[in-house]
């Protein structure tokens, strides 16, 4: 059995997990603004409350993306610099992924669509089929929100994200629309448990191999990222 460290900013929502074997602690800050001051501090709290320390961990898993670039280079950056420090494999997930997790795990649902406000008039969108596991149906995009197409399926259709409330014109009429679950977003829950089949899979690469997923181009760090990065390897 496993420990994974999660770490997940990609939204408005900040959130760690610490899942060994099959308990489950984590822990949540609102606010987009707070994420690379918040993380840490919640690292060490649930390190303290699980009586680990990092080394023992057995990886690090955070949402790679689509989200935010900020968000996302945060996470990436955190997750870099304390498995640099500790000598620990790393676990990039999509955050989509995450959300149809959750879906499935809140409702049972099988055939799932997560959509994901991406701002500018624009979704992150993917689908996914559960089936022992979670398997991609239509790999992750963005599009404006009407030109949302899934995957027609003969299970009724899960719909989960804050799409659906961003932009809800866009959905009405839509079957899927009308019980989606806009308050699903990413959250580390999901991505240690999606981190610890992945880890299992082989899915883990070095530290120095970990990227965010960006489905819009995106400059290099900022100062800013690069002093969360710094941050991270001094507090390993």
């Amino acid at each position: 059995m496993s420990i994974i460290l999660a770490i997940e900013t990609s939204s408005e929502l900040a959130s760690c997990a610490l899942l060994n074997g099959d308990t489950l602690l984590a822990r949540e800050s609102s606010g987009v603004r707070t994420h690379s001051q918040s993380i840490l501090p919640m690292v060490q709290e649930l390190l303290a409350e699980a009586g680990l320390t990092l080394r023992q961990c057995d990886a690090i898993a955070f949402g790679a993306g689509p989200g935010s670039f900020t968000g996302v280079r945060t996470a990436c950056g955190i997750a870099q610099g304390l498995a640099f420090g500790a000598s620990l494999p790393v676990v990039p997930l999509v955050t989509l992924e995450a959300m149809a997790l959750a879906c499935h795990l809140q409702t049972g649902a099988t055939e799932i669509l997560a959509v994901l406000d991406a701002r500018m008039g624009e979704v992150y969108w993917a689908q996914y089929r559960y089936d022992g596991g979670l398997q991609v149906v239509a790999e992750p995009a963005l599009c404006a929100p009407g030109e949302v197409a899934p995957v027609a399926v003969s299970a009724p259709l899960a719909a989960c994200g804050n799409g659906f409330s961003a932009y809800p014109e866009a959905f009405a009429g839509r079957p899927y629309a009308a019980h989606a679950l806009a308050a699903i977003m990413p959250h580390a829950g999901e991505i240690a448990r999606l981190g610890a089949v992945a880890l299992a899979a082989g899915g883990a690469v070095p530290s120095a191999q970990a990227q965010p997923i960006y489905l819009r181009n995106k400059v290099a760090y900022t100062s800013a990222e690069r002093q969360v990065i710094n941050a991270s390897k001094a507090a390993a």
